[in-house]
């Protein structure tokens, strides 16, 4: 039976030093979405590489005494070595140097020219090397390059463009045919407002002024232009312009492209009109995800702020780091990186909830019955609710795997983990260990614990896929049951089960001696506090203003600097060691932000999750708890309770409230 095939690509990095957390972030994220397909039975494709060409990398290598194939191939050469060290299960692997890539490049850029789609004229504008783009006098910010930020150079040279204003109504009309082409729904919005309303001009898809580049093939002293050269890898990769073009009639047009937020627009303007010019179909979807930030700004090498990734993997192990990435921040929004963060993760959820559960119920077993448990069984009414929710997890992590929510699908199978350990103090095998006559009610509650473990052994999987066969090796079960369609069936397990006491899967991690010796060993602090305060330092401050603001009427200008929006709370949950705050992540309709809350007496994450509500989008950041709050969502208070002031659901994200 012929599988269907999926089809999802990560950005080809730019080779231009170490690549950092943020890029592994991007990397992971497409290898877990791999994996959960693989295990769902598609034909996977999973694609990435280096973007090798262009003037800042000609200049690195010069001063450097290198040619630049020599200054990349040693990069490439750690950044292969970074994904193995990741796991990263790609499929295959493009370089914008290799032959049949630049091949295929030239009778691109021929194709459109001999259409009529590109023409030769003269460039004259500003142009950003850092990040290869070329930017009109609109487009600055204060000057300076909008996506960097860093100085902008001025540019004149002959040069060949793309008619990319001649598709302008087509981009828009496809995204209203194609709803969801674009994800998070934001970006789409500021593709047509911020680029295309404006008006689009054709781009200039050729350089002079340097070498290292694709030749034109008919016009040998031009260079093709960074973005058609690494753009077109998609299809090059699979074969397209060559002499066997099967993969790229098997598996054209991707399902995912999975890009960082500051190269959507390439992805979503250039790419399909040039695509719309080769008359090639479309991909299916473009999702824009936001950053790890440092102390709400950019990592980057110039600030020092730049977190290692194979520092962390040593230290934590690989599906540590794996799984804080896609369980702290929701994806398609920016996210804090902190040390402090990473560390409550993997003690709370890996060393607590999942590693404790483990090796409880392995000691267990093989205390109370040698590590065989016996055939008969006893249930109960307990049973019921908990075997309810393991066979419901897998359709709710697969609805939120099936958008790209990787966050909220972690979250329900920590729900299963924690339902789990719920279930031990409620049946208290060690009491029951102590009659003999229940000890048929002890083997059933022990037979339960291993289903349930087995079961989110193999949700987790695409996440944590070196766990995953560590936990099932603990049930005397190899990689062969990590399959996906156990994961909705109860009773896999045989009655007689046999459990092996292996590792400690997660060790418990001592919180402020950890964050020194972190914070020493790769000189990047990150912000928060490893030591929490009885009341945060934040809400101290606000306590003592509010007791020393005078009383009286405001202007309307006063009021008018309140920003005040609408948002969806996209997930919520409580802040580590606080019994009053919960964080928030928000769909704001501007990229998204993150939120903390005092309502966690009156209101669980469960109900929070999905509502829409009013945010106050300009108040300082602020620090709870060493968490960032980037502004402050609107409740009354009746009494001693707190309630939040919900907005209709039909309110979009970003609206604005007067």
């Amino acid at each position: 039976m012929k599988k269907d095939t999926f089809y999802i690509t990560t950005p080809i990095y730019y080779p231009s030093d170490k690549l950092h957390i943020g890029h592994a972030y991007c990397t992971v994220a497409a290898d877990a979405m791999a994996r959960y397909k693989r295990m769902q039975g598609y034909d996977v494709m999973f694609l990435t590489g280096t973007d090798e060409h262009g003037q800042k990398i000609e200049q690195k290598a010069q001063a450097k005494g290198v040619t630049p194939k020599q200054y990349v191939d040693d990069i490439v050469a750690g950044i292969k070595e970074l994904w193995r060290l990741f796991n990263i299960s790609n499929d295959k692997f493009i370089r914008t140097t290799d032959d049949y890539h630049e091949r295929a490049v030239q009778k691109i850029f021929r194709t459109l020219y001999e259409k009529g789609d590109i023409y030769k004229s003269h460039y004259e504008g500003w142009y950003c090397t850092p990040c290869e783009s070329f930017w009109t006098e609109t487009q600055l910010k204060d000057g300076k390059c909008p996506d960097c930020g860093r100085e902008v150079v001025r540019s004149e040279e002959e040069a060949y463009f793309f008619r990319l204003s001649k598709y302008a109504d087509r981009l828009v009309q496809y995204y209203k045919d194609h709803p969801g082409f674009i994800e998070p729904k934001s970006r789409e919005n500021e593709m047509i407002n911020n680029f295309i309303k404006p008006g689009l001009e054709d781009l200039c898809v050729s350089r002079t002024s340097f070498s290292w580049g694709v030749p034109v093939d008919f016009d040998p002293k031009h260079v093709v232009y960074v973005w058609i050269d690494a753009l077109s890898n998609y299809i090059t990769a699979m074969g397209y312009g060559s002499d066997d073009d099967s993969l790229y009639q098997k598996y054209w047009p991707a399902n995912i492209h999975l890009v960082g937020k500051e190269i959507v627009r390439f992805h979503t303007i250039i790419w399909p009109a040039i695509l719309m010019a080769l008359g090639l179909p479309l991909p299916k979807k473009v999702f824009g995800h936001g950053w790890l930030v440092i102390g709400g700004g950019k990592m980057s090498k110039s600030k020092g702020n730049v977190v290692d990734p194979v520092v962390l993997c040593n230290r934590y192990g690989v599906d540590a780091i794996r799984y804080f990435l896609l369980r702290e921040i929701p994806f398609g929004m920016d996210g804090n990186f902190t040390n402090e963060a990473l560390v409550s993760r993997i003690n709370a959820d890996l060393a607590n909830d999942l590693g404790n559960l483990v090796s409880r119920t392995c000691g267990m077993a093989d205390r109370y019955f040698g590590g065989t448990l016996p055939a008969d069984r006893e249930e109960d009414a307990l049973d019921d609710e908990l075997k309810s929710l393991a066979l419901e997890t897998r359709k709710n992590v697969e609805n939120f795997m099936d958008q790209m929510q990787f966050s909220n699908a972690l979250n329900e199978i920590w729900k299963l983990i924690s339902r789990t350990n719920k279930y031990i103090d409620e049946t208290m095998p060690w009491a029951l260990a102590k009659d003999e006559a229940k000890k048929t009610r002890l083997a059933t509650v022990l037979y339960n614990l291993a289903e349930c473990i087995r079961i989110a052994a193999i949700l987790i999987t695409p996440f944590m896929p070196s766990t995953s066969p560590k936990i099932l090796a603990t049930l005397g079960l190899g990689e062969e049951e990590l399959c996906w369609d156990k994961a909705g069936q109860w009773g896999v397990l045989p009655a007689q089960t046999t459990f092996h006491k292996g590792e400690n899967l997660f060790p418990r991690i001592d919180m402020a001696k950890e964050i020194a010796e972190l914070e020493a060993l790769t000189g990047v602090h990150t912000g928060g506090d490893a030591k929490a305060e009885a009341v945060p330092k934040a809400e101290k401050k606000q306590k003592e203003t509010s007791k020393t603001a005078p009383d009286g009427i405001i202007s309307i200008d006063d009021f008018a600097k309140v920003q005040l929006r609408a948002a969806k709370i996209i997930s919520c949950e409580p802040v580590p060691k606080s019994d009053k705050l919960l964080k928030l992540q928000l769909d704001d309709g501007m990229g998204g932000r993150q939120v903390v809350s005092g309502i966690a007496q009156w209101y669980t994450p469960d109900q929070m999750v999905g509502k829409t509500v009013a945010v106050v989008a300009n108040l300082k950041p602020a620090k709870l708890r060493g968490v960032v709050s980037e502004g402050m969502i609107l409740a009354a208070t009746v009494g001693d309770s707190a309630h939040v002031l919900f907005l209709d659901d039909d309110v979009p994200a970003g609206s604005e409230i007067r």
